[in-house]
C-alpha cells in the first residue's frame, strides 16, 4: 500500500477529516474530530492506528512489522512499517479496527450518525 492508497482508504470512512496539526508532513485522519490514523507525507516509512490493547500485544507477536506506537501511547497504539511485506487488505483491517475503536468511543449521538 503507497501513501495514497491508504490516504484514499482512510478518507473513505464516514465523517473521516485530514489535517497537519503537529507539523507540514504528519498526516492526521480523525473521525468525528478524535485521531485514529497518521503517517508521514514524504517518507511514509509506517503508519500509526489506534488499538485495543489486547489486539496491540498480539499484533506486536505475529507481526515483526508491529511496533508500539512511536510518539504515540503505547498501550493504545501501534505503528505499522510500511515496507510492501504485508497484504493491503491486512492493512485496511487494521485500518477498520483502528475508526471502529476511535467510533465506540464517541458520543451516543455521534455513532448514530455514522450509521
Amino acid at each position: 500500500m503507497d501513501m495514497e492508497a491508504f490516504r484514499a482508504y482512510c478518507l473513505s470512512k464516514k465523517m473521516t477529516t485530514e489535517d497537519l496539526p503537529f507539523d507540514e508532513n504528519t498526516l492526521v485522519f480523525k473521525v468525528a474530530g478524535k485521531m485514529f490514523a497518521l503517517a508521514d507525507i514524504n517518507l511514509f516509512e509506517s503508519i500509526n492506528l489506534k488499538c485495543n490493547p489486547e489486539k496491540a500485544l498480539e499484533l506486536r507477536e505475529e507481526f515483526p512489522q508491529v511496533a508500539p506506537g512511536f510518539h504515540m501511547n503505547k498501550k493504545h497504539w501501534i505503528t505499522i512499517k510500511m515496507n510492501g511485506s504485508l497484504a493491503d487488505a491486512l492493512v485496511k483491517e487494521w485500518i477498520d479496527h483502528s475508526y471502529a475503536e476511535v467510533v465506540k468511543g464517541l458520543p451516543l449521538k455521534v455513532r448514530r450518525d455514522l450509521m
